[in-house]
């Protein structure tokens, strides 16, 4: 059976591929809708493609019209031509007196925040139930009423800190607290620690320089429980400190900043066999549009490139770019192998069950996020992000760990896709949640902020939907809020990635 039989009710993405994605239940066919349905006969052990490269291997022979899935299906290995810097050509740029502006909190260092909050940061978890204790302190509703330029006070806990092995997992730890607290979405903080663990405050206040502040910056507040003579008092030094932060935050307004200002955390979770058809590649429409106005955006999930990395050398602006992508890459091979598994034991259960089946075709519909630009910058986990342009981090895929170190490095704004129904929220930083197909935009309508499905309804084209998908980020950066935010999502979504054993 031909391709041509499926197009009432499937997708063929490239004239090469062998397979097609599946847009709506029918009666031709019992398969999901995200999963693939065979074109052309496959012979056992050929490469299967889709988006016109290889997603994996059959197992068997697959005949015309059968699904292809797990059960026919396997990642297998082989070369890819990473081409470096083959097919990197600058984007054209919009001339000055077309720049875009959003409103946006302008901070001393020339940063541009869009969200007012305050923090309350924790050095290790055992001062975690103080800095919750403090924060629930101003979550009454007269809270907003007394400093309406406030977006609240945020607790920055997370679950190490103390036996956190020196070297490399330190380091990281510490870069991510570090970078929550000069976050431009931060006004001010106070860090609070026990005093006997292994991350001290006193180390990550010197290895920073967080004494080190620019004019009208406010200055933080360092605590130890054990200095301060016990939680009570903690409870009471910090939230005198915020206190003392609220009305100079409060006096803080909006104003009109060019959007190059924006730095846009992409990401993806819960992702289906819509993920990129739809989402992604209209979210990298939106990333080439706001790189065209001089800003920044970032892709990341190293072990969800995996397999289409090469279409990122190709891109890379130069040939460092593209090996320190390679590096990581490596990396992740070698650290997989060390713990008896493979890099390509994703993708996740759901995943797999909205039509995913191989890693190489998860990371091909994953890096769609990134649009055509080229690669500018690749940094490590958490690293500060000063490039402009297309950028990539060093992050794991799930997705709270990726999105902490993303925010950490700087993001002011994020862009999830989602499939399955993520209801992902990470605070200081909006995350705006955009569905993948029309079905679960309306199941979940109080947690997705956008539909792409509308591409596979016929209704938008990929280009559409990523236009308007540029205008939210524009309209959230200027303080319309999220889902998640509307309905508080956000505090206990800080994960630090947590590197190496526990002693």
């Amino acid at each position: 059976m031909s391709a041509e039989h499926f197009e009432d009710f499937a997708i063929l993405l490239h004239p090469s591929d062998d397979v097609a994605v599946v847009k709506h239940p029918t009666k031709q066919t019992d398969i999901s809708p995200g999963h693939k349905i065979a074109v052309r006969f496959i012979a056992a052990n050929a490469p299967v493609r889709k988006y016109g490269q290889i997603i994996g291997f059959a197992k068997t022979e697959i005949r015309p019209g059968e699904h292809v899935h797990t059960h026919n299906l396997a990642a297998g290995s082989f070369a890819r031509d990473y081409a470096i810097c083959q097919d990197a050509k600058s984007l054209e740029q919009y001339p000055p007196e077309k720049m875009r502006q959003f409103q946006g909190y302008l901070r001393p260092d020339g940063r541009v925040g869009t969200r007012n909050y305050l923090a309350v940061i924790s050095s290790v978890n055992c001062s975690a139930s103080v800095c919750r204790y403090v924060a629930d302190r101003f979550s009454a509703p007269e809270f907003t009423r007394q400093f309406p330029n406030v977006d609240g006070v945020v607790a920055i806990n997370h679950k190490s800190g103390c036996t956190t092995p020196p070297g490399e997992p330190s380091d990281l730890l510490r870069r991510v607290l570090a970078g929550f607290a000069r976050h431009p979405n931060i006004f001010g903080y106070v860090m609070v620690g026990l005093g006997c663990e292994g991350n001290q405050v006193s180390t990550i206040r010197s290895n920073f320089s967080l004494d080190v502040l620019k004019p009208r910056e406010p200055h933080p507040t360092f605590i130890n429980i054990q200095d301060v003579g016990g939680t009570q008092k903690a409870v009471e030094a910090a939230t005198a400190a915020i206190e003392h932060l609220l009305p100079l935050a409060n006096e803080s307004r909006r104003t009109a900043q060019p959007i190059s200002k924006l730095i846009l955390a992409t990401n993806c979770g819960g992702s289906d066999g819509n993920s990129g058809i739809t989402a992604n590649p209209a979210l990298g429409v939106a990333s080439d549009e706001l790189v065209r106005y001089g800003g920044t955006s970032v892709l990341a999930e190293t072990p969800e490139i995996y397999g289409a990395e090469h279409l990122l050398t190709r891109r890379a602006a130069s040939p460092q770019v593209a090996e320190k992508l390679l590096s990581f890459i490596h990396w992740w091979e070698r650290h997989a192998a060390m713990h008896g598994a493979t890099i390509d034991n994703n993708p996740s259960p759901g995943n797999k069950d909205g039509g995913l089946t191989t890693i190489y075709e998860k990371s091909l519909g994953a890096i769609a996020k990134a649009g055509q630009s080229p690669l500018n910058a690749v940094y490590a986990y958490a690293e500060p992000i000063t490039s402009r342009g297309l950028c990539f981090m060093d992050t794991p895929g799930f997705d709270p760990v990726s999105m902490t170190g993303l925010v950490s490095g700087g993001c002011t704004i994020g862009a999830f896709t989602t499939g399955r129904g993520s209801v992902y929220g990470c605070k200081p930083a909006p995350c705006i949640k955009i569905a993948t197909n029309t079905a679960i935009y309306e199941h979940m309508l109080d947690d997705m902020d956008l539909n792409a499905g509308t591409i596979l309804d016929g209704a938008e084209s990929i280009r559409q939907v990523g236009l308007r998908i540029f205008e939210s980020i524009i309209a959230v950066a200027s303080g319309q809020k999220t889902k998640s935010e509307e309905q508080g999502i956000g505090d206990e979504e800080f994960a630090p990635w947590v590197i190496g054993p526990t002693f």
